[in-house]
């Protein structure tokens, strides 16, 4: 019994010493890198407790108030946003702290860089802190957030506009035929992809026997932004490339896809019902990936690390673990229901004016540098 209790103050001992020393190896240039580990750990948390947290959180009092307990949906929508909130402050905070900055002579820079070991504890405290919150408090903050949830998939857009126009003129700038070549292939199989795509999405949402011309107006709309972005690119007087129209054209199909799929289990031009749950759960999955990537590539491209204080505690991710508020549907058919579908048809129907935009604004105006 001592043997093993001395065992165990051992593994601890190590454990700790284990943790203290990669926050210590956490240098300058890996620092965004951390926050953006410690903004996904934040969405496992989210997740976990979301599907496994209802036994718990029913148990806690001013949390199940009520005279009737809610169903498991509730317990669960309750704890991504308690998460999400406490991930807010925790970033906000930080992004406070940080204002005025302007070299790593400040003092506040070290913090910005350093102390990850209390950085790590103080994160947890404040997810802990959350669960003490009265419901009325994190309900006010659900609602906030299905607005800032929009205000980042414009975000999202616009580092997409940014990825592809660099990773174009990166080829572009070798100034080799092989760079070329790669560039016009990469170009034909995206829109390759994206006309195969949109034809499934034509067999899969629009089953014979139905009316389905909502469904049909969104395919074949995404259809024809598809081929208007690469005839605007190619124009004579549009300093445009291809690479870029066909990387946006499969995004736009993406989100079409995304936006048929959450439409109503029950609803007729949904052929994609009987797999309700794989559906799902893939929509969940892609939509994360996406947004970590996101998040990940603008701490990349931040110029400083003082320029990114911290990565966006996004409230995307909040809405898509609780469907956009939306919990009739279950929480096994996550981000399913109209207002998701509306929110990703005008996702795409705005990247699209912004891409456009990106096209022909410098010959709108030409004194205006667009660099």
């Amino acid at each position: 019994m001592w043997a093993a209790g001395c065992l165990a103050s051992c593994c601890g001992s190590c454990l700790c010493e284990a943790c203290k020393g990669v926050a210590g190896g956490i240098s300058r240039r890996s620092a965004r890198i951390a926050y953006c580990g410690l903004f996904t750990l934040s969405l496992l948390l989210a997740w976990i407790l979301r599907d496994f947290g209802y036994p718990v959180l029913e148990k806690i009092p001013w949390i199940n108030s009520f005279a009737h307990t809610p169903n498991k949906e509730w317990f669960g929508t309750q704890a991504v946003l308690r998460v999400s909130l406490g991930n807010f402050l925790f970033f906000l905070a930080f992004a406070i702290v940080m204002i005025g900055v302007k070299n790593q002579s400040d003092q506040r820079d070290s913090w910005h860089h350093g102390g990850w070991m209390a950085k790590l504890i103080l994160w947890l405290t404040v997810m802990v802190l959350m669960f003490f919150l009265p419901n009325g408090l994190v309900d006010a903050y659900g609602a906030i957030s299905r607005f800032g949830s929009g205000v980042f998939l414009l975000v999202q857009v616009i580092i997409l506009l940014d990825f592809t126009h660099n990773w174009n003129a990166a080829w572009v700038a070798k100034d080799e035929q092989f760079w070329y070549i790669a560039l016009l292939l990469i170009s034909i199989f995206c829109y390759t992809i994206s006309f195969v795509f949109s034809g499934l999405l034509f067999r899969w949402f629009n089953p014979s026997g139905h009316d389905c011309q909502l469904n049909t107006f969104f395919i074949v709309t995404t259809i024809i932004l598809a081929i208007a972005f690469a005839v605007i690119s190619l124009h004579p007087q549009v300093n445009g490339s291809l690479l870029p129209a066909s990387v946006i054209a499969v995004y736009c199909t993406y989100i079409c896809y995304s936006a048929l799929s959450s439409e109503p289990r029950n609803y007729e031009c949904n052929g994609l019902h009987k797999h309700e749950n794989v559906v799902s759960t893939g929509t969940l999955v892609l939509g994360m990936l996406t947004t970590l990537l996101s998040v990940v590539y603008s701490a990349v491209r931040a110029g400083s690390s003082t320029t990114f204080l911290s990565p966006p505690s996004s409230p995307r991710a909040a809405m898509l673990l609780t469907g956009w508020g939306n919990s009739a549907e279950g929480k096994d058919t996550i981000d399913v229901g109209w207002p998701s579908v509306w929110v990703r048809i005008c996702t795409q129907w705005l990247t699209a004016i912004l891409y456009v935009w990106s096209l022909v604004a410098p010959l709108l105006f030409p004194d205006r540098d667009f660099s």
